[in-house]
């Protein structure tokens, strides 16, 4: 598997934030409000994401009284933190086209409430991407200091 480059999940926000502009033009008047819900939900997931990737490397590396870690378990980590990392991406692109189509409309109370939750739930989709890039940088197989040695 190889590691995932923030330069795609850039591409993909940008894509996604413009794909989400263009929609929300001849829809928005029907959408309910964003919900609150989303941020802690989001938070917490990469919270869980960044504390098994700062678990997982210390097992990987095998510091203090830690156990060693399964390979499956391992990989499992790593399509998890992959999943998230694009799944960030999309919901982040989302989260973004909706806080540029409504920073025009400030001065009404839904679109003004609408860009506080979609702007705080776009920081979290950030912070789960960083969480999920992260959590597949600790799930990497360190080097052996004997074959580095050899080259």
């Amino acid at each position: 598997m190889k590691a995932t480059r923030p330069v795609v999940l850039i591409a993909i926000v940008v894509v996604v934030a413009a794909l989400t502009w263009v929609l929300l033009n001849p829809f928005y008047s029907d959408l309910p409000t964003l919900p609150w819900t989303a941020i802690p939900t989001v938070l917490l997931l990469a919270l869980g994401e960044g504390y098994s990737g700062w678990m997982t490397k210390a097992r990987i590396e095998r510091r203090g009284n830690t156990k060693p870690v399964e390979p499956l378990a391992v990989a499992r980590l790593a399509a998890l933190a992959k999943a998230s990392s694009y799944a960030g991406a999309v919901f982040a692109g989302v989260f973004a086209g909706f806080v540029l189509y409504v920073m025009e409309r400030l001065d009404q109370d839904t679109p003004q409430r609408d860009f506080f939750i979609a702007g705080g739930s776009f920081i979290s989709c950030v912070l789960l991407i960083c969480a999920a890039l992260y959590l597949e940088f600790c799930c990497r197989v360190p080097e052996d200091k004997d074959e580095a040695d050899r080259h």
